[in-house]
């Protein structure tokens, strides 16, 4: 070797050294939380701002609103950038008080000149809740009580008047007249008119029972008579009385609520039932189309595996059904998960609506007239439609979010109607919410990536940045000063042969000659997905990576995003393939020489907990520790609607309700269990963990329970409550995972 290369190496390794020394200093200046409640709590500086609060679009699109600080809400134009103050409740009173007027939501007038609020918001069931709701006068600065004590409450299109629904009966605010007429006044004890009970609000997804028409002339509303579904009661076990709280719960096979679709003309309060057959069905959507005086419903039979679509004359009720879809497993009519409440949209000024199914295997948008005629698909390939954000009947253009990019990404499209010119309008690799202008010229885009915290950013349609609204650079500074684990996606292949999307969260300062206990943190429930391009933010995750562990989540079988076939293979056996799935993760895992294949843990919530119990009992010593979070045991425990729809009817399916069962396996119990619940959680009943703790103790198996008697379904209550639950949890993996003892 000569002098000159033996220089070179001299050189490069002196540079190398430089720069280990540098990063090792970096990583030593690098804060770490000093203890778990304050990694909890570090959620909120990784999640960092979620840009403008409240987006409202006003003007026709041509202007959004939002709240800026505590209660004063601007206006933006992105024609202009222009920004204004449109409303600023600092000395603003409620009417005859001299108490702050404080709101908890509101909405705009169609025109623009009023804004609704809704205050002191009582909750009762996930999206319910009794409300004051108060008219404040963009022009006058006035503020007016318009509807005390009321479930819901809209402003009509034309802002002249408000429908609300008080006590099961439903009402309308006149502003011409300032006078208040009821419409309904039939209500009974679970005998509503314009409200949902439990099940339909719980599993269809809507709380608003009612619907105002295009042209203000009508509401459209829902009866629900919950009088003969059975009374599910529950306590806190507080005081020293016996005192209840229930609510109509069906279970598999219960009866259901019987609903029918009313109509009620405004000028003359004449009120027509639609003439739809309900048989022992479901109308679990209406919509109004663009002809004057028609209602579309849909209605699903009991199975939810046979939808027809029915139009009907508001007038006079009479009804034929324009189409039918019918399926081997379930018909989507919405999408929990993302937050997407409708697959079916009628738009303005064109005789048309389009569908999202996924009948040739993916979930596709497509075009059809009043008829029922399919006028033709407007995409197609081996990836879904996620979203429909706008439909222009002037541009023949529809705006669309899809998994085209990748199952793990959303990105936004536009196509013509007839599914020419389709483009990507979104060009950042993640996962992008979009918030549509109604002109269609406008949207405002939330992103994040692995490696990009949230970013939301207002553009054009043609793609063109106008304003980069947040770019969260305090999530930036706060990652460079403290340690933060990023995630990695990954994906490997199934003994029998499914690809399988998962991510990783690796250890602080991870060494790949060191060996891991792995805690895998699952969902796992139909349509769900728990793995995205997204940017990590749950704090008890970073904890964990802290203190050693490798976290590890997985888009299972039954996952949405991948086509029918993969999500809907569950179909009348939960449990199977998504244990199959979370197993094999394991044993992926089991395989990478930095994972101790002895250490693993499996963890989930709800449909989580089921999965988490289930998997362990069925793939016995796989996992050595589960931690299990109010889980369903028995879906015969469990409500109607969501059950029957993923697992059939009782008591032709009595042998697979037996199979999916996790109390069927108790006796298989080979490692430690913690289960976690609350003896209010009206959702999933505890009833189901008692049951499994019988079985266990019947099978003589040993498991730990902790009771947070007034947690509702979320087991803690408080800050506090959650404090100690992520304890116990991070003590129990600790003691059983690590062998390391934590009082």
């Amino acid at each position: 070797m000569n002098n000159r290369n033996r220089l070179g190496l001299l050189l490069l390794a002196a540079s190398l050294l430089a720069h280990l020394s540098l990063q090792q200093a970096v990583a030593q200046s690098r804060q770490r939380y000093s203890n778990l409640q304050q990694a909890l709590f570090s959620g909120g500086q990784l999640t960092g701002s979620p840009g403008p609060r409240s987006v409202n679009w006003i003007e026709g699109g041509s202007k959004f609103s939002f709240i800026d600080g505590q209660n004063t809400i601007k206006t933006f134009s992105p024609k202009d950038q222009k920004e204004e103050v449109i409303f600023d409740g600092a000395q603003l009173k409620f009417p005859n008080s001299d108490r702050p007027f404080e709101y908890g939501s509101f909405q705009w007038s169609k025109d623009s000149k009023n804004i609704l609020f809704q205050s002191n918001f009582r909750p009762i069931y996930r999206r319910s809740g009794i409300s004051d709701y108060y008219v404040y006068s963009v022009a006058d600065k006035s503020l007016k009580l318009v509807a005390k004590d009321a479930q819901t409450a809209e402003l009509s299109p034309d802002g002249q008047k408000i429908g609300y629904e008080r006590g099961g009966n439903l009402f309308v605010f006149d502003f011409a007249t300032q006078q208040e007429t009821q419409l309904t006044n039939d209500a009974k004890p679970a005998l509503y008119n314009g409200r949902f009970g439990w099940v339909y609000e719980e599993e269809f997804g809507l709380a608003q029972a009612w619907e105002w028409s295009p042209d203000s002339k009508f509401i459209a509303f829902w009866q629900s008579d919950e009088r003969q579904v059975p009374m599910y009661r529950l306590t806190d076990y507080k005081g020293f009385d016996e005192k209840y709280d229930s609510l109509p719960y069906p279970r598999v096979g219960d009866t259901n609520p019987i609903v029918r679709i009313g109509v009620i003309e405004i000028a003359n309060k004449a009120k027509q039932w639609m003439k739809v057959d309900l048989g022992d069905g479901y109308i679990p959507r209406i919509y109004w189309t663009s002809l004057e005086g028609q209602l579309a419903l849909m209605h699903l039979n009991r199975k939810q595996n046979h939808l027809r679509l029915y139009m009907a004359n508001a007038r006079t009720g009479d009804s034929r059904q324009i189409m039918e879809e019918t399926s081997s497993t379930w018909v989507d009519i919405f999408d929990f998960f993302a937050g997407i409440n409708h697959l079916m949209y009628f738009p303005a000024g064109v005789q048309e609506f389009y569908w999202v199914s996924d009948r040739d295997g993916y979930a596709h948008l497509y075009r059809y007239n009043y008829s029922g005629k399919l006028l033709n698909a407007v995409t197609s390939g081996k990836w879904e439609v996620t979203y429909v954000h706008h439909i222009d009947p002037k541009t023949k253009k529809v705006y669309f979010t899809s998994t085209e990019a990748s199952p793990l990404e959303r990105q936004l499209f536009v196509a013509d109607v007839d599914g020419k010119n389709k483009r990507r309008l979104t060009s950042v690799a993640g996962r992008h919410a979009v918030n549509f202008s109604p002109n269609g010229q406008y949207f405002i885009d939330k992103y994040s990536n692995v490696n990009t915290p949230t970013q939301v950013e207002l553009r054009d349609t043609k793609g063109q940045l106008i304003k980069a609204l947040e770019t969260n650079k305090r999530v930036w500074d706060y990652i460079a000063s403290h340690d933060y684990a990023h995630k990695e996606l990954a994906n490997f292949t199934t003994s029998d042969g499914q690809p399988i999307d998962i991510s990783i969260i690796k250890p602080i300062d991870f060494d790949p000659s060191h060996k891991y206990p792995v805690v895998l943190d699952i969902y796992g429930g139909p349509g769900a997905q728990s793995v995205y391009n997204e940017f990590a933010t749950t704090g008890w995750h970073q904890w964990l990576a802290q203190t050693g562990y490798v976290v590890v989540s997985v888009n299972n079988r039954g996952s949405g995003g991948y086509g029918r076939d993969f999500e809907k293979i569950v179909y009348e056996k939960l449990g199977k393939y998504e244990s199959l799935d979370f197993a094999e993760t394991a044993a992926y895992l089991a395989k990478l020489p930095w994972i101790d294949a002895s250490r693993m843990a499996i963890r989930g919530h709800s449909y989580g907990g089921y999965m988490s119990s289930y998997t362990m009992l069925t793939h016995p010593g796989v996992f050595k520790v589960s931690i299990v979070g109010a889980p369903v045991t028995d879906w015969r425990l469990y409500d109607s609607i969501y059950t029957e729809r993923y697992m059939g009817l009782l008591p032709e399916n009595e042998e697979k309700y037996k199979a999916s069962a996790v109390t069927t396996y108790a006796k298989n119990l080979a490692g430690k269990m913690f289960i976690a619940h609350s003896t209010m959680d009206e959702n999933v009943h505890v009833r189901n963990t008692f049951q499994l703790m019988n079985a266990l103790e019947d099978a003589g198996k040993d498991a730990d329970l902790r009771i947070y008697p007034p947690g509702a379904h979320g087991v803690a209550y408080s800050a506090n409550t959650q404090l100690l639950l992520y304890q116990q949890y991070t003590a129990y993996l600790e003691n059983y995972l690590k062998n390391t003892p934590v009082n």
